[in-house]
């Protein structure tokens, strides 16, 4: 058995600060600070964990994608410049979303870049998505207002099931199951290990977008009808007539408001009475004389200016996602690349693909819409997250530098 002997060594000149050798008969080791000092009666022996290290340009990009959300809210229906685009095209606002998608995605490569417990890490994971999904469902589908027909006070048979926060909570889970279980342990030290590494989940997004694609442009959109209420008296006690419009589609591929295989997936999946009965498309010139603001209907509008369309349905969900998946990326390189200049050159690299990628999707017929989150659409944002993320690290890095 090797003997084990404490000795004291001093550092530097001064014989007062010595510091305790733990000597196991191979070799000699620092002694354990919290062992060579004294403890308080109670105290805890255990070494002091360090707090995480913060990204600073992270958090930054963070409270700017909030800063901007909270002037769209307050100040988009003042500026058009900066609401969303009512169908078609990009402004200010559409890229709030996919930049709160984005940083969910970098934020889970950090979280979850070790989980020697994946069961019990994807049961944290799915118990916060569930937690935020429910908070989306009692904030953003309530209609606790109303009198009849409640269940515990909310209106089972018109209740939007999807909203921003289920499709943030989606997106965290399906990022988080991903960098979880997907990653292997291969040892990043080049490129290609990097790849190997990472590979499957490239291959998930992929296979998103690839699905996305062929449902858009492949499913047939039969004819359609919805419910229209309108107020036959304008006295005390006023009584609704309803009735029903009928939109005629009977084609595939489109990618206008009425007859896209977006609404119908949610159509036929959640039913009508669940949808958004306000889209971002009553603001098209269709819709509204005052377009492209909200107004009243201009002669002769379609009768599908009147019908609901959940901005946040199932398969632009899905393809929202994907934009978590972009993030992802971005994190892995914000691991597993050691220098400040490897990770911009990175960074630089991807968005300038994700970007052109988007724009020669546009030129090829698939335009930029957020309430479709077309394929261009979210390669273009995901592309713009990353410049954006590039140039505050940048920023970041020159501040520390002069600080120093």
């Amino acid at each position: 058995m090797d003997a084990t002997v404490v000795a004291v060594a001093s550092d530097g000149d001064d014989g007062d600060r010595r510091r305790p050798l733990l000597e196991t008969g191979n070799e000699i080791l620092p002694y354990p600070e919290s062992l060579s000092r004294p403890q308080p009666p109670g105290a805890d022996a255990k070494p002091e964990q360090q707090k995480p290290q913060r990204v600073a340009s992270l958090d930054v990009f963070r409270g700017l994608t909030v800063a901007v959300m909270i002037l769209v809210d307050d100040a988009g229906g003042a500026w058009p410049g900066i609401n969303h685009a009512p169908w078609f095209g990009v402004t200010v606002a559409d890229f709030v979303m996919p930049a709160f998608l984005f940083i969910i995605g970098v934020s889970a490569a950090l979280v979850f870049k070790k989980t020697p417990n994946k069961i019990a890490t994807s049961k944290k994971a799915a118990c916060r998505a569930i937690k935020l999904f429910i908070l989306g469902v009692i904030l953003q589908g309530g209609y606790i207002h109303g009198r009849h027909k409640l269940t515990y006070g909310v209106d089972l048979d018109h209740i939007r099931w999807l909203g921003v926060l289920q499709r943030i909570a989606i997106g965290y889970f399906l990022a988080a199951i991903s960098e979880i279980w997907l990653v292997n342990n291969t040892s990043v030290d080049s490129t290609v290990s990097f790849v190997k590494k990472y590979f499957v989940e490239w291959i998930m997004a992929i296979m998103i977008s690839a699905l996305y694609i062929g449902l858009v442009f492949g499913l047939y959109v039969p004819n359609w009808e919805f419910k229209v209420q309108t107020s036959s008296s304008a006295f005390s006690n006023p009584t609704n007539d309803v009735g029903f419009k009928t939109v005629q589609c009977g084609l595939r591929g489109s990618l206008g408001p009425p007859c896209n295989a977006v609404g119908f997936v949610d159509r036929v999946l959640l039913g009508e009475s669940h949808l958004y009965k306000n889209p971002v498309y009553k603001r098209t010139k269709e819709c509204s004389i005052n377009s492209p603001d909200y107004g009243p209907l201009p002669p002769n509008a379609p009768d599908w200016c009147l019908a609901p369309f959940d901005p946040e349905g199932l398969l632009s969900t899905l393809m929202a996602a994907v934009s978590c998946f972009v993030g992802l990326h971005f994190g892995h390189v914000l691991i597993h690349c050691k220098t400040h200049s490897q990770r911009m050159m990175s960074w630089l690299l991807a968005s300038t693909v994700l970007t052109v990628s988007g724009f020669l999707l546009q030129l090829l017929g698939m335009p930029f819409s957020k309430p479709l989150y077309t394929v261009s659409y979210m390669l273009l944002a995901g592309g713009v997250s990353g410049f954006l993320l590039l140039l505050l690290y940048g920023i970041s890095m020159l501040s520390t530098s002069r600080s120093h």
